[in-house]
């Protein structure tokens, strides 16, 4: 619920800046008062109100307990501690160069099969 709660404000802050900026005013108040009707419908208020029920309602207290209760708790600090203790494994470094080297291969090879083709086509022309 919060993460949703962020993408919207985070939207929010995209748009208004946007209207904010070098855009011509015509398009910002045009952009604004569509903004504003959307809020002002029933299908927008029904939305705000959809997540204001489902923020204030006891589900939405019992998912921010359980998240933060795992954030900030025992098990979640073991999970980081697990995480940072994968990401630094020797398994793991060997999965990043095998990565690496693959993308390293795929890369020569696609530029061999590129270089191929582009022969191919001038030889194909020459004739």
């Amino acid at each position: 619920m919060a993460e949703v709660e962020g993408q919207l404000r985070k939207w929010w802050s995209l748009l208004t800046a946007w209207l904010r900026g070098d855009q011509r005013a015509d398009t910002a108040r045009k952009a604004k008062s569509a903004l504003q009707d959307l809020r002002d419908s029933d299908a927008g208020r029904r939305a705000e109100s959809a997540i204001r029920d489902l923020r204030q309602g006891e589900v939405g207290r019992k998912a921010e307990a359980a998240i933060r209760d795992l954030r900030e708790g025992e098990t979640g600090r073991k999970a980081r501690e697990a995480l940072r203790d994968l990401r630094d494994s020797d398994a793991a470094r060997r999965a990043r160069e095998a990565l690496r080297d693959l993308r390293e291969d795929a890369g020569h090879k696609a530029k061999g099969a590129i270089r191929d083709l582009r022969d191919a086509d001038t030889t194909r022309d020459d004739s």
